[in-house]
């Protein structure tokens, strides 16, 4: 069925090019989101403003994390986004997609972030339109808190999942989408590990990573050591090559999963920190299950155990 939108957002050449031309004088004033109490539609025909950059720079996902800041894409991350706690810096999408998304989403209609809408001929020039479909938006990252004073907030039954040397961005979407799913309560990002904000790593846990906790570290081996130590944290290697099957295992208390690199698994430091090592047994001459299916099948077993 044909969509047309409403006539607020039906921009003649002539209107779009006249509303464009009056906001365009003061594009580098309203990024000050805090400092408007409702939302602030900026009607765009080109994306050569700097305050479009993280938009236009999808390809440079370090920089967009130097910032502090990711991208969510598709209507359906981006849904989630609003639903969630998380501050949103602005949106970039289609007349169409406003429309829609303000209708139907509650804090959508009481944001103060910058709202800037384009034809959707323009944004087809961004890459990975079928991917984003002209709907997107900016957030920040959230600051984490000291990690061992928030592990000792949790109860008797915690459960974690660190990743070790995880390189597959889209793997790592996945194991946040599993861990969201089963019901851990915080992911443990190693420094060797592609970051859960990366943007298809958003794309990929369909914007689960809002609803869970990430921390960095500098030191994964460093902070399950800290966990195992101080936090009496049971820490649990996903290891191919470990000596207990995951049929015979038994789970109580607090426990962390780790989760190793695609091609050479968990690291001799982080296997070190390692309470047990246990393996998925496989038939078939099957040596292991992809990273992210390994994950599920653990996290399966993990939270029967969990009352």
């Amino acid at each position: 069925m044909h969509f047309t939108p409403p006539l607020t957002f039906f921009f003649s050449a002539t209107f779009f090019s006249a509303a464009f031309h009056m906001h365009c004088f003061c594009l580098r004033h309203v990024i000050s989101f805090s400092m408007h109490p409702s939302p602030r539609v900026i009607p765009v025909e080109s994306l050569d403003y700097p305050e479009l950059a993280p938009y236009r720079t999808m390809r440079q996902p370090v920089d967009h994390l130097r910032r502090g800041i990711f991208v969510a894409e598709g209507e359906k991350v981006v849904r989630r986004l609003v639903d969630s706690s998380l501050t949103i810096e602005s949106m970039l999408l289609t007349p169409e997609w406003h429309e829609r998304l303000f209708r139907d989403a509650p804090r959508a209609g009481e944001t103060t972030f910058t709202v800037f809408v384009a034809a959707k001929e323009l944004l087809e020039e961004i890459v990975g339109f079928h991917l984003h479909q002209g709907i997107m938006a900016v957030g920040r990252v959230p600051a984490a808190p000291p990690l061992p004073a928030w592990a000792a907030t949790l109860g008797a039954k915690g459960l974690l999942v660190a990743l070790d040397g995880l390189v597959n961005s889209e793997n790592v979407g996945v194991i946040v989408r599993n861990a969201a799913g089963f019901g851990v309560d915080a992911i443990l990002s190693g420094d060797t590990s592609s970051s859960p904000y990366l943007r298809r790593a958003v794309r990929n846990s369909m914007g689960a990573v809002f609803s869970l906790p990430v921390f960095g570290t500098e030191s994964l081996p460093k902070s399950l050591q800290l966990l195992r130590d101080e936090q009496a944290f049971e820490i649990i290697g996903a290891d191919p090559g470990g000596g207990e099957s995951l049929n015979d295992a038994r789970f109580g208390g607090r426990v962390c999963l780790v989760l190793g690199n695609e091609g050479n698994g968990l690291s001799e430091e982080v296997l070190d920190a390692c309470t047990r090592r246990i393996a998925i047994p496989m038939q078939n001459g099957t040596d292991s299950l992809n990273v992210a299916n390994a994950s599920a099948v653990f996290l399966y077993e993990l939270s029967r155990a969990r009352p």
